[in-house]
């Protein structure tokens, strides 16, 4: 048997579950993947099976991941999660059950709550303590939802036997043990996202848990993003590997990226748009719609803060085209489709299917396709759905200019969009800036790899991910300036169809 070592990393994302291993230079050698069961209630509810997605790490990992790479679990030097961030789910801490499907982080059934407590003081009222505005979109809404909606819940809360997390909180607690030890944790960069945190300490607050109607007893302990949590316990291929690094998927993919220095930033694209920049060690409250959040914090170093704009729905509108509109038949075939026209013939798409995140932040708006005429044809809207995440790309890019005050000379990206070299060059036309491929597009996994492998000394550090990190493909602006505030003009103008369109109508 070899002596080479591995890392890990547990992707648990929005639609899918994977298991990819790298080696130490960053490269992956395998990976794993199973689709999960997006269960939609009602309008606006979306939900998961956590037990499913349990049983999906556990497949992916020992029957996918570790077989593809001939490798056992006494090669893998440590295990990293990443998660989907604002899902939140609910359990037993004494069976294990689940007391309710797992609200994901698109979901808007919290909306009444969150404008029941702004008040009149508006959903930037505790923007001061958590970072963030009230919105449908963060875990702690959601955890108040379940305790106020499923029978017998708040007894349970209150007598102790309740546990919430976010999705890596899940995940952890069965890898170590479950109802047998497991280990009930979080990092910073998951609890920034849930409303209770207080962003500057790092601790759970009393007052919004207070305001919540959250008891504290529910709640993970806050751990650096690289330490050993535990140990694999419930997993057979797992035993005694130790899982040491924990990052929301946007921080993990930020990390994976090598953003470290204050004003780098990367975008994700996946079943929603996330750029994130780094602000270093100040934690920068925006004034342009977008999120206070923790990066990163390496064990006992200072934390990294970093300003996020989170757009609700990019590649999931490609999704939407091919499953509910049958436009095609695989996702990548909209690039094609799109290049069958010059240009969207004058039709915008809106994707405001659950709200606009930001820089809005207009629950009431909803998804519109605008500027048709006759002319327009399936080419047409399929180039109005790529050029759409561009748009909305663009918008988070100038109030993160605005914010930090320190414009963007390069933007690194990563996801599954990226791929689409037709939407690469319309992005870099439209942010007027180079885009940038890393060689390793999957950076959200690679990023925890990195938590958990510097951790025990696998990695050395932040030194040793720059090095790994390399350029695979820069698309440079291309488009001329009138014709790119033209058609920016224009998108801003669609915009505004989506807003009000939800008013006294919205029922739970």
């Amino acid at each position: 048997m070899s002596d080479e070592k591995f890392v890990l990393a547990i992707d648990e994302g929005t639609t899918s579950t994977r298991a990819i291993v790298f080696n130490h230079s960053g490269q992956i050698v395998a990976v794993g993947q199973q689709e999960f069961e997006q269960i939609f209630p009602r309008a606006g509810w979306v939900e998961h099976d956590p037990i499913e997605i349990w049983e999906a790490v556990r497949d992916v990992v020992v029957g996918l991941a570790l077989t593809k790479a001939n490798i056992n679990r006494h090669q893998l030097a440590a295990v990293g999660i990443t998660n989907q961030r604002e899902t939140a789910v609910v359990w037993d801490k004494n069976t294990g059950d689940p007391i309710y499907n797992a609200i994901v982080w698109q979901d808007t059934r919290t909306q009444k709550i969150c404008d029941e407590l702004a008040g009149d003081e508006g959903a930037d009222r505790f923007k001061h303590i958590c970072g963030l505005g009230l919105a449908s979109y963060f875990s702690g809404p959601k955890v108040k939802w379940i305790l106020d909606n499923v029978e017998g819940a708040r007894e349970k809360a209150e007598a102790g036997d309740l546990y919430f997390g976010n999705m890596d909180t899940w995940v952890l607690w069965n890898l170590t043990g479950g109802t047998d030890g497991g280990v009930h944790v979080t990092d910073p960069t998951n609890a920034s996202r849930t409303m209770l945190m207080n962003v500057k300490t790092l601790e759970w607050d009393d007052s919004m848990c207070e305001v919540m109607g959250i008891p504290k007893s529910m709640l993970p302990e806050i751990k650096s993003s690289s330490e050993v949590y535990g140990y694999g316990r419930k997993n057979g291929l797992l035993i005694d590997t130790p899982i040491s690094g924990i990052l929301g998927d946007q921080q993990a993919a930020t990390f994976g990226q090598a953003c470290f220095e204050k004003g780098m930033a990367k975008n994700t694209y996946g079943t929603g748009c996330f750029m994130l920049m780094n602000t270093g060690e100040e934690a920068i409250f925006s004034e342009n719609g977008l999120l206070t959040t923790v990066c990163y914090k390496i064990g006992d170093q200072p934390t990294v803060y970093a300003l996020e704009g989170s757009i609700a729905v990019a590649g999931s509108l490609v999704q939407w085209l091919r499953d509910n509109l049958k436009m095609f038949e695989t996702a990548p075939e909209i690039e094609a489709l799109a290049n069958t026209v010059e240009d969207n013939g004058g039709a915008y798409f809106v994707p405001a299917f659950s709200g606009l995140f930001a820089p809005y932040w207009r629950p009431d708006a909803r998804g519109a396709l605008v500027g048709l005429t006759r002319y327009v044809n399936r080419g047409h809207i399929a180039r109005a759905v790529l050029e759409s995440t561009a748009y909305q790309t663009r918008e988070v890019l100038e109030a993160m200019n605005a914010d930090s005050g320190v414009p963007l000379t390069e933007l690194r990206v990563d996801g599954g969009m990226t791929a689409n070299e037709t939407l690469m060059q319309f992005q870099a036309d439209q942010v007027n800036v180079p885009v940038v491929r890393p060689v390793v597009a999957e950076t959200t996994a690679l990023g925890a790899a990195y938590a958990a492998g510097i951790a025990v000394g696998f990695w050395e550090g932040e030194k040793d991910v720059t090095a790994n990190w390399a350029e695979d493909k820069r698309w440079e602006p291309k488009m001329d300036q009138d014709e790119r505030e033209r058609l920016f003009r224009n998108w801003k103008k669609a915009v505004t169809k989506t807003f009000d369109w939800m008013d006294d109508d919205v029922k739970e």
